[in-house]
């Protein structure tokens, strides 16, 4: 009998169209990865289970990226499975392939990512044998209640109508490999002419990100701080006393000078004039007081959840997306995650209900105890009701909004409960009416020496808290625009108040706010607002730069490859990104940098999608781009990138000259900072590791530096080592160069003992019994210097770019092994592990040990086996 395969993107997904299904096609027996009856087989995948890559002949290993092989712009696309995923991909590909299976379905995600999905698996279970030639539907989903997936299941689309969002699908993904592969080798292979490898990563969504932050910085590094002065005044009425500012009422926004403000004044004359007009006099009082409402805002989509959740707990946007892949896929308290969607679907109004009754009945752990009557409140008061701000199809994408889901939490960790406490009260609160404010405005008006003048004071008072008590504000709050009191003291009608003192506060301007991660979130999500082509803003206007999905990990990115730094909660560029970014501008392919790029992408795909644009034509363009980007970086022939370098404090070494800086040195330039200079300079980028500015003055002063982390090999593979400052008496100049501990010491140390004597020591020895001590990038035996050494234990202090801190060390002597080390990165392969460190007597070093693997249940396995014998 013949049956359909349907495939949908998540199990949670698969299982939902397993339930829809029954009571009309019959009841399923479950599989280890599939369920099935007479008419169906529904399995899933994973997400992505394959990724594109160039064929064989097209690959160029790290190490040899070189302009001579470049741009590589292969005429197709090979398929390379994904390794967590080989037995979901294996056991979809056997299904596809099952005689009886005569029809495909497509229940991935309904979006252009889930096409994709679908297409590339069925194309790789063609690619070892002949082609699969099954007929193909697509199920589109935008609800996944279940009569909605029944309702869909009824209106099937043909393949055809699918064929130009799968070319859209298709074209985002290969011109991302494209522009990310070719701009990473070419601007890798410009950077390591001198020599080295000096990995320069570019990509369509990282490199605008990271544009955006150097952008930033840059403003920040040029502000110049303005002294200014603002003026307030103490005013004694009959019923007491209150504060205003003083503003001039005539002043008008200046675009060109944004520090201008209505309140501030720039000279302290001027603002000591002011105060001596009006200290100790009348003041007449106006005043305006009107209602004001606030609306609960929207639900979460990933990016907010991720904004707040930074701002509120200080998580980062990876940490968010990890606790709520957490509360989705092991607790099942969420709906999915990675959404870009602050809508639920119009059929969901008794879903939202029977959420809401789940709230209110449960026994909630903590401090969730108190939703429950907020839950109640909105059930009894009849809040949950049809409203667009909620439920609108025409705005629920792929997924639909993050809500909880009917599965009440336990054993949430102490995160996990913060971040689901903060999805059920933005659940609620989007359905409680809106807050009620009386905002009063009042002018107090000093008439002084001819002249009127006017001090200003706020006050705001919460009527009726609405969505706010369900964040607990249930009374009056302050919450004033100059920092007064919320609840004004009253001043009767015609009633003249005094002028009682007057404070003259010197200030000065602050250069704008690094970003956070919570900002810089925001400034990708509405990225399409730095783009002034009208139909490019419109295109980015719902995508910004990214997917909710994808914009954690591009931060992290960033982070990894050493263009940011975290520090609190501050993301700080590195020189590595202002070096990028000076040569894509000096290069001329500074649209790399800009979200235009993005913005002409989608106004494309977009195109493509609606039948407009054709995928050989949009893939043309993008082949033209690359061979741009590539060529201008292969042809260009002058000495330096122009840019804006700096100049150095820290005077030459040879001749006291000053050093500055241009893109590949640091450079003397003579008594007077204008001249050729002595011959002294150093690379900018030794072993492939920037130099950050505080460094290279540090080295310049002490002659050494380190040990520091971030080198790379030739290979590209990367080491730790400290840097040397020496004196070279055959080129009477001074050069830099590696030290590499202990190895590179070697012959000095033969000669003269190293002093412990001032050292901590560490523990005994585990191959001599002598004392361990901390000297240089490692740990060591005090027997292995000196004239006659004795013993040759060492172990580096940064481990496959893991830090080994002292008290790991000292675990290790003491016990013969360290704790769990999660952050060692493997040479081959780039991917962390986990391992601890050991001390082998019989090799007589220091090794990994693995965590044992968890044996499978003999049962299981055995099952396992017979499934696989019958499919």
């Amino acid at each position: 009998m013949s049956k359909a395969l349907i495939i949908a993107e998540k199990p949670s997904v698969a299982q939902d169209i397993v339930r829809a299904l029954t009571p009309q096609s019959g009841k399923f027996d479950k599989h280890d990865e599939y369920f099935e009856n007479d008419q169906y087989v529904v399995s899933s995948a994973v997400g992505h289970l394959v990724e594109i890559k160039a064929p064989e002949e097209y690959d160029v290993k790290r190490g040899k990226w070189s302009f001579a092989h470049l741009p590589v712009i292969p005429p197709h696309f090979d398929l390379n499975p994904i390794d967590k995923s080989k037995g979901r991909l294996n056991a979809l590909v056997k299904l596809i392939r099952r005689k009886d299976i005569e029809t495909l379905i497509n229940a991935c995600d309904a979006g252009r990512e889930g096409e994709l999905i679908f297409r590339l698996i069925v194309q790789y279970a063609g690619t070892a044998k002949a082609a699969i030639n099954k007929p193909v539907s697509r199920l589109w989903l935008q609800s996944m209640t279940p009569q909605a997936i029944r309702e869909g299941f009824e209106r099937l689309r043909s393949d055809a109508q699918m064929l130009p969002l799968a070319d859209a699908a298709r074209c985002r993904s290969e011109a991302d490999w494209l522009v990310g592969i070719n701009g990473t080798r070419a601007m890798t292979a410009f950077n390591s002419r001198d020599g080295g490898f000096f990995l320069t990563t570019v990509g369509r969504v990282q490199t605008p990100t990271l544009s955006i932050v150097v952008e930033r910085e840059e403003k920040i590094r040029k502000h110049v701080a303005r002294d200014y002065w603002e003026i307030r005044g103490s005013f004694d009425a009959e019923a007491g006393q209150y504060e205003g500012k003083w503003f001039d009422p005539a002043w008008k926004k200046n675009a060109e000078d944004p520090e201008l403000k209505a309140d501030r004044v720039w000279t302290q004359a001027e603002a000591e004039a002011i105060a001596a007009a009006v200290k100790g006099q009348p003041a007449t009082v106006t005043e305006e007081s009107k209602p004001s409402s606030q609306s609960s805002p929207g639900l979460y989509d990933l990016t907010t959840l991720q904004r707040e959740a930074n701002s509120r707990f200080g998580f980062s946007a990876k940490t968010t997306l990890g606790l709520a892949q957490a509360l989705y896929e092991k607790h099942k308290v969420l709906t999915y995650p990675r959404t870009d969607s602050r809508y639920l679907p119009e059929d969901y109004l008794a879903v939202a209900r029977q959420t809401a009754e789940m709230i209110a009945n449960e026994d909630l752990p903590g401090p969730l105890q108190a939703l429950a009557g907020h839950a109640r409140v909105a059930l009894n008061k009849g809040y949950i009701k049809p409203t667009k701000k909620v439920f609108d199809n025409a705005k629920v994408s792929d997924h639909f909004a993050i809500i909880p889901t009917l599965q009440a939490p336990k054993s949430l960790t102490e995160a996990e409960a913060k971040l689901y406490e903060l999805v059920v009260k933005r659940f609620l609160a989007v359905f409680f009416p809106a807050a009620e404010f009386q905002v009063t405005t009042r002018i107090s008006t000093v008439k002084a020496a001819g002249k009127d003048y006017k001090f200003q004071t706020n006050g705001k008072v919460l009527v009726n808290p609405g969505w706010l008590a369900v964040y607990g504000k249930e009374s009056q709050t302050d919450d004033p625009a100059d920092g007064s009191g919320a609840s004004l003291v009253p001043v009767k009608a015609g009633e003249v108040v005094r002028t009682e003192h007057v404070d003259v506060k010197g200030l000065a301007t602050k250069p704008p706010a690094r970003y956070t991660e919570a900002t810089l979130l925001s400034a990708m999500e509405g990225a399409g607002k730095l783009v002034d082509d009208d139909e490019l803003r419109e295109a980015m206007a719902e995508k910004g730069l990214g997917t909710p999905a994808t914009r954690a990990a591009t931060i992290e990115g960033l982070i990894t490859e050493k263009y940011m730094l975290r520090e609190g909660r501050e993301l700080i560029p590195t020189a590595k990104a202002f070096q990028l970014m000076t040569l894509l501008r000096g290069l001329g392919v500074e649209d790399l940098t800009k979200p235009e790029l993005t913005g002409n992408w989608e106004h494309q795909l977009a195109e493509m999608e609606k039948g407009r644009l054709n995928r050989e034509e949009f893939m043309a363009r993008i082949a033209e781009m690359t061979e741009r980007v590539v060529q201008k970086a292969k042809e260009y022939d002058r000495d330096t990138i122009p840019g804006d370098y700096a100049t150095l404090k820290t005077p030459c070494p040879k001749c006291g000259g000053v050093v500055k800086e241009n893109y590949r040195r640091f450079t003397c330039c003579g008594k007077d900072g204008s001249s050729e200079g002595c011959g002294f300079s150093i690379g900018k980028i030794p072993g492939g590791r920037s130099f950050e500015l505080h460094e290279v003055e540090q080295f310049l002063r002490d002659k050494k530096i380190g040990p520091l982390e971030g080198f790379r090999s030739k290979a590209g593979w990367p080491f730790t080592a400290e840097l040397a400052l020496v004196y070279d008496e055959e080129i009477q100049n001074w050069k830099l160069e590696f030290d590499f501990g202990e190895d590179a010491k070697k012959a000095d140390e033969a000669a003269e003992a190293v002093d412990f004597s001032q050292a901590e020591p560490l523990g005994a020895c585990p191959k001599c019994g002598g004392t361990v001590y901390e000297h240089g990038s490692n740990y060591v035996c005090e027997k292995s210097t000196g004239p006659a050494p004795s013993c040759d234990f060492k172990s580096g202090k940064i481990i496959l770019q893991q830090p080994i801190e002292l008290n790991q060390m000292r675990k290790l002597l003491e016990t013969g092994k360290t704790d769990l080390l999660e952050n060692f990165v493997s040479n081959k392969t780039r991917r962390k592990f986990k391992a601890f460190l050991s001390y082998d007597a019989k090799a007589g070093k220091v090794m990994f040990e693995f965590e044992p693997r968890a044996a499978k249940p003999a049962a299981k396995t055995a099952a396992r086996k017979t499934a696989a014998k019958k499919a």
